[in-house]
């Protein structure tokens, strides 16, 4: 230990110890982790330890292999029906039974389930592509874009879109097909996506990095496109995830309505409801297996919209 020193005030005795004996650089080293951390890995490490993600990522993945590959689930053709066979239960190979005109009943299912999807994918895809377009040239130019973009969305989204889409089906009823009964569903949905993006913009288009990208000479629609739509797009995924289950909903309802896919060409969920629902005190499983079928499927997209949800926001995730 060194000498006290006294120079100063005698009153106060001051002992400095020797440097290589106090480990400076250990006690002021702060502690940094290796992992690389972003918005999309924090919001990855959170929904892989959540059981509602591995669930729902389950179903959806089990929806797209039926979808994808119907005869690695059922060998029986949907449309060989017998007459004889009319609403009678299960048999064996047969384990949900037939439905009016004696078709299989699980056969259809597992058929239909391609229909749903179809009809789901091609609409967010059609909802997402213009509402981005729409909400990022909105939100970030402004002025009379933002007013006249701005304007359009509001008549769209003024109209509901499933009134709009019955309307549609019904002055196309000599073409209705899956991509037509996307279009009349997703020309009127995109106004949702379009806010949300819009109104994300006005908050990171502020940001300094913005001011940083136009400083150092990059064009303003390669800033909106390169800086400002990557950091804008997490609530239009979260969006885009929820709005497929509505869109499967939206086909099975206008099939229903009896403006959908044509039941002798397609087969369809929402087809196989409207055919069984004067059976259903007769035989209700024509009903309410297909019903499940459905309840299911959009039942496992709103459960992984609300995770992804949930782990984009870092407050939600600070609060659980």
């Amino acid at each position: 230990m060194s000498e006290p020193n006294t120079s100063k005030n005698p009153e106060y005795v001051h002992f400095v110890a020797p440097v290589d004996a106090t480990p400076v650089a250990e006690i002021d080293a702060i502690k940094v982790d290796d992992r690389k951390s972003n918005l999309w890995l924090d919001a990855w490490r959170d929904m892989r330890g959540r059981p509602m993600f591995w669930i729902s990522s389950a179903i959806i993945v089990l929806v797209v292999l039926v979808s994808l590959f119907p005869t690695l689930f059922t060998s029986i053709d949907p449309r060989a029906c017998t007459l004889a066979l009319s609403n009678s239960g299960p048999t064996e190979g047969h384990p949900l039974g037939f439905n009016k005109q004696g078709c299989d009943i699980y056969s259809r299912i597992i058929y239909g389930t391609s229909t749903s999807v179809s009809v789901g994918i091609t609409v967010i895809l059609l909802t997402f592509v213009v509402g981005v377009i729409a909400g990022g040239l909105a939100g970030f130019f402004g002025g009379w874009v933002d007013t006249v973009l701005s304007r359009l969305g509001d008549i769209f989204f003024s109209i509901p879109y499933i009134l709009a889409a019955v309307v549609v089906m019904s002055v196309l009823s000599a073409h209705r097909n899956v991509l037509t009964i996307a279009l009349a569903i997703g020309a009127f949905a995109w106004p949702v996506t379009a806010r949300i993006l819009r109104a994300e913009i006005f908050r990171v288009k502020n940001s300094d990095f913005v001011m940083a990208s136009e400083a150092l000479g990059l064009s303003r629609f390669k800033t909106l496109v390169r800086h400002v739509l990557p950091n804008s797009i997490a609530p239009v995924i979260v969006v885009t995830t929820l709005s497929l289950s509505s869109a499967i909903v939206a086909e099975a309802v206008l099939s229903f309505l009896g403006v959908g896919l044509p039941p002798g060409q397609f087969i369809s969920w929402g087809n196989d409801i409207s055919a069984a629902q004067s059976d259903l005190r007769t035989a209700p499983q024509t009903l309410i297996y297909p019903s499940i079928a459905l309840s299911v499927t959009v039942l496992g997209f709103i459960m992984l919209g609300e995770v992804v949800r949930d782990a984009l926001d870092p407050k939600a995730r600070a609060r659980r």
